[in-house]
């Protein structure tokens, strides 16, 4: 098991660039799979979670042709199906939470899907039922082995349909379109996710020849077509990392520009760290956060405390409340943060209770943090990443904190954050990887 090992209390100051979106080069690699002509993915994120998918596709046959770090092309001609009943695949895919967004492509190109109960963080129940329902609607068969925590998916040829997601599930949103987007006839998807990503995803399906409409919006509508093409294709900037960089500069007190960040895919990421007091500038598209040695919470027009929550697209990232958490814990006022998805996303609150912060966990959904207003450092502590948001919201935490942290599981912080010690290190934070 590796760790970080931080020295905090020191102000950063430089340019740092975010990587490439993970959550969208998830939703596109598993694309791949949809066509035998190849498909060239740039700006692919050099993260665990991203390779390991990579892996996994190449050992079901996909031709994997690495051009550098960031850019690989695939061509999906030859998939060994058959490989999806192995103890290999097993082993792989249950390690992968992402890996469900290959069962779409599988279902619609060769009729049947494998897959094992999917990985991923421990943040609480993630339903499947979304995935698999839609496909049902789509003329599927669904079943499920309890003993081996299998699901499989059949069906000779899918048909368009109309249907209602119980829930705006991102991965499966994507899971579905890729299924539909093969599928005889029209398929209408009401409650689908909107997220940049799976725009992204749609954007990239329409130039391989789907029929997609209704692109950013919550009503999709798809006609099906008989097979799609190659293409192109560049992953957009994780707006995941640019919240936890403004966040990070908030916190520490430091000069950081962030460059490239495609401002007009963020959504309302940056009024939201606005409402928490953090005051930032638009340069072309970076942002630029000057130093502040105070950043002051909004409350509502009648006074009454402010509550930051998440929600579904345009809505805020579930993905960033752990950071508007530990960044509110420098800040001069008090928030309440409100975490509707995931009821075990908020129990990393009793390691930055441990350093000393003020925050009152209310129930698994809602934490209350009043600020210190820079006025007390958080103390350095030794303490173990549960997942990989948590794990980058108690690095931010240690960065800020007076004295030397240990951050142990650092490999959750490594699924999702690119070489992220070396590129903070640049900017003059002092971080070191001990394995």
């Amino acid at each position: 098991m590796a760790t970080f090992e931080i020295v905090g209390g020191k102000p950063l100051k430089g340019e740092i660039t975010p990587q490439g979106a993970k959550n969208e080069a998830l939703q596109i690699i598993c694309a791949v799979l949809l066509t035998p002509h190849e498909v060239t993915i740039k700006n692919i994120p050099n993260i665990r979670d991203v390779n390991k998918l990579i892996e996994l596709i190449e050992s079901m046959g996909v031709e994997v042709n690495r051009r550098s770090t960031s850019v690989c092309s695939f061509k999906a001609k030859d998939v060994n199906v058959e490989y999806l009943k192995s103890e290999e695949f097993k082993a792989k895919a249950s390690a992968l939470r992402g890996s469900i967004m290959i069962v779409g492509p599988l279902l619609a190109r060769y009729g049947i899907g494998y897959i094992p109960q999917p990985g991923g963080d421990k943040i609480g129940r993630r339903r499947v039922d979304t995935h698999f329902v839609g496909f049902q609607k789509l003329g599927a068969t669904f079943t499920f082995d309890p003993k081996e925590s299998f699901y499989e998916v059949k069906a000779d040829k899918l048909k368009g349909a109309y249907m209602l997601l119980d829930e705006a599930s991102v991965t499966g949103t994507a899971n579905i379109v890729m299924a539909a987007v093969l599928a005889s006839g029209k398929t209408t998807i009401f409650n689908a996710a909107c997220e940049p990503y799976l725009q992204q995803l749609c954007k990239m399906l329409n130039r391989m020849g789907a029929k997609i409409t209704g692109v950013g919006s919550n009503l999709l509508t798809i006609e099906g077509v008989d097979s799609l093409v190659g293409t192109e294709h560049t992953i957009l900037p994780d707006m995941i990392e640019v919240g936890s960089f403004i966040g990070l500069a908030a916190m520490t007190r430091s000069d950081i520009t962030i460059k490239n960040v495609s401002y007009d895919d963020l959504g309302i990421i940056p009024s939201q760290f606005q409402r928490l007091g953090i005051k930032f500038e638009k340069i072309n598209d970076d942002i630029h956060i000057p130093i502040q040695d105070s950043y002051v919470i909004e409350s509502f027009i009648d006074g009454s405390i402010m509550t930051i929550a998440d929600a579904p697209w345009p809505g805020l990232t579930p993905d960033l409340l752990s950071v508007f958490l530990v960044v509110a814990t420098q800040a001069k006022g008090a928030v309440l943060i409100h975490q509707k998805m995931f009821e075990s996303r908020l129990f990393f609150v009793d390691k930055l209770i441990d350093m000393g912060a003020q925050i009152i966990l209310c129930d698994p959904h809602r934490a209350t943090v009043i600020g210190h207003n820079h006025s007390m450092q958080l103390r350095a502590t030794s303490m173990v990443s549960p997942d990989i948001r948590a794990g980058v919201a108690l690095l931010i935490a240690a960065l800020s904190a007076n004295g030397t942290s240990i951050i142990h599981n650092i490999e959750q912080i490594d699924r999702g954050y690119q070489n992220i010690e070396q590129r903070l290190n640049a900017i003059g934070a002092q971080i070191v990887r001990r394995d």
